[in-house]
């Protein structure tokens, strides 16, 4: 295992997510960073790659598989919008120049993430290995991830583009078991990349799931996603009581629930 190839994946992540935040400067839209944060994953993971078998080929291809999804589906969502409202905030908050500051607080910073985040990437591509039982379970909990959370993000665009749905809340199909379904099924895709690396015996890269967790319920996700919506929508607030924030589960009251508001 050779780690001088981890660290070849951080430089590869910085220079990627610098030229992106070139192109930022341009559009005057730091938001564009979301359709490439899987991006820089996926350049990370070609770095690691030290010979191809069966096992390696499969992460790979989970791996593309995640990263086109989530980039197309941020894509097409954010086209023609303006800055998404978390980064005004964060643009208000570092102005002025907040352009230079861009760079740093926003590109590299998730460039070190997404690094940390491969972790276990770099630990099965640069160690190749024959398909096992642990493999193939952790294979059925990376591809249910992706199902789940492409048809949590599709159930709500399909809501939010009713004019029916203005000023409601989403709490139908999957949402209807947890707040943030499409951030469950992001999760499982991690830990299912790491349970490919613990099968190995690389147990460290359990730090790559346990930080996506925190990150997806305590920094960038349910909170602050959370405290901007119930802001703007009182109604939310009931939504919290009744439906769990992450893992899917039975409403704790159902004599609460009925068509609130909308998620972010």
């Amino acid at each position: 295992m050779n780690w001088s190839h981890y660290f070849e994946g951080l430089i590869v992540c910085i220079a990627l997510a610098t030229l992106v935040w070139v192109i930022s400067v341009f559009q005057r839209n730091v938001s564009i960073v979301d359709s490439w944060w899987s991006v820089l994953l996926v350049s990370a993971a070609l770095v690691y790659i030290d010979g191809a078998g069966q096992r390696e080929w499969l992460v790979l291809s989970l791996l593309i598989l995640w990263a086109l999804r989530l980039s197309l589906h941020i894509t097409i969502r954010s086209w023609g919008e303006q800055e998404d409202h978390r980064y005004q905030a964060i643009r208000k908050k570092y102005s002025p120049r907040f352009t230079f500051k861009s760079l740093f607080i926003i590109f590299i910073f998730q460039a070190i993430l997404a690094w940390i985040l491969s972790l276990p990437l770099f630990f099965i591509l640069s160690n190749p290995s024959e398909l096992n039982l642990v493999a193939l379970i952790a294979t059925v909990i990376v591809f249910f991830g992706i199902v789940f959370e492409s048809i949590a993000d599709w159930q709500l665009q399909c809501f939010k583009s009713n004019p029916a749905n203005q000023g409601k809340v989403m709490d139908q199909g999957l949402w209807y078991f947890s707040r943030h379904p499409n951030y469950f099924g992001e999760a499982l895709v991690w830990w299912g990349f790491s349970l490919f690396a613990i099968g190995q015996g690389f147990w460290w890269s359990i730090i790559s799931p346990l930080l996506l967790s925190y990150l997806l319920l305590k920094f960038s996700g349910v909170n602050l996603i959370e405290l901007s919506i119930s802001e703007r929508r009182p109604g939310y607030r009931d939504y919290i009581d009744s439906t769990s924030a992450f893992i899917p589960g039975p409403k704790k009251n159902s004599s609460k629930n009925h068509m609130k508001g909308e998620q972010s």
